[in-house]
């Protein structure tokens, strides 16, 4: 039976593919695409979700427009350099929308489609982690009703992307994070660790965007901007596949190596960085630990490749009750 999925994303050209991916695959059952800040502002990133449905042929797939600001701050803004303005790789004029999205919020949504199928929806959060948040404070039993959460983000062992510590979708709401690592339901993390091992190389991009589909046309207009930004900043020969990674580990987890850490976000602290350098791009070890937040929390599973951390952005505190998953490769 196909697994029921709703995908919280900010596309995004990585969600792009993710989305492609979900909505292209007899394993996973879409039932809705919800939107957050992050790559793009959640206005834009709700008119880019109406749109890849679109082109993905799926009418049947509502969308759902969700927080713009993360709980307790103000958003960071988009990364233009990476994602364009238009978030879709500025390559051309984008289509307008068939459809508008569903009047409900996203964390509305979340409530009421979980509710209706208890125990059987994962939720792939491809974002910051707002709308997850702000759907257990409209609903605190959700926790209980999800079959688990999928995260893209965070970086167990290995350096940030958005800051020397900080993995975008963690810094961009740590807050948020913190309650979604502390809940109750399980969590499995495909952060960085995996992400900056999963290259999808140059000829392989070649291949796909030379593809006369719809898919294919409109990844060859959004991906130059954002394979460029690769293959300048980090060696590539084509680029990471964040998102995508994770609907892989829905279709099919064998592929991946897993570990079960215990879970508590220590990444509310937010250091006040600057644009520019929030948005550059960076290897370096950072030399202290971000200050302690939150209260000891549960079990996650993380996906990595190495061995336990010097340091992370999620410090791992709390007991053995239940285990969660950090993949590691």
């Amino acid at each position: 039976m196909p697994r029921k999925l709703i995908v919280d994303t900010d596309p995004g050209i990585d969600d792009a593919v993710a989305i492609f991916l979900a909505a292209a695959s007899p394993e996973l059952d879409l039932l809705g695409l919800t939107t957050v800040f992050g790559n793009c502002a959640t206005a834009v990133a709700t008119r880019n979700a109406l749109i890849l449905l679109d082109v993905a042929d799926r009418p049947d797939v509502p969308v759902a427009r969700g927080a713009t600001d993360p709980v307790a701050s103000t958003y960071l803004g988009a990364i233009p350099h990476i994602h364009g303005t238009d978030g879709m790789g500025d390559g051309g004029e984008l289509p307008a929308p068939t459809r508008e999205p569903v009047a409900e919020s996203a964390a509305e949504f979340l409530c009421r489609t979980v509710a209706e199928h208890p125990g059987e929806v994962t939720i792939l959060a491809v974002g910051p982690l707002t709308n997850l948040a702000l759907a257990l404070r409209l609903r605190p039993d959700l926790d209980t009703l999800v079959d688990q959460v999928v995260v893209m983000g965070g970086n167990a062992l290995v350096p940030g992307n958005a800051t020397p510590a900080a993995e975008a979708n963690m810094l961009n709401d740590p807050e948020a994070a913190d309650v979604v690592f502390g809940a109750r339901w399980p969590v499995t993390m495909v952060g960085l660790d995996v992400t900056h091992k999963a290259n999808l190389r140059g000829a392989d991009l070649d291949r796909i965007t030379a593809a006369d589909t719809p898919a294919g046309r409109h990844l060859a207009r959004a991906l130059p901007l954002y394979r460029a930004f690769m293959e300048r900043t980090n060696g590539l020969d084509g680029i990471y596949t964040h998102d995508p990674s994770e609907v892989a580990y829905l279709i099919d987890p064998t592929a991946f190596r897993t570990e079960a850490w215990p879970r508590r976000g220590r990444s509310g602290w937010r250091p006040r960085v600057s644009a520019a350098a929030r948005r550059g791009p960076t290897s370096a070890t950072p030399t202290t630990r971000p200050r302690p937040r939150g209260r000891t929390g549960r079990w996650s599973t993380c996906a990595s490749t190495s061995t336990r951390p010097a340091w992370s952005t999620w410090s791992c505190a709390g007991s053995a009750d239940r285990p969660g998953v950090v993949a590691v490769e």
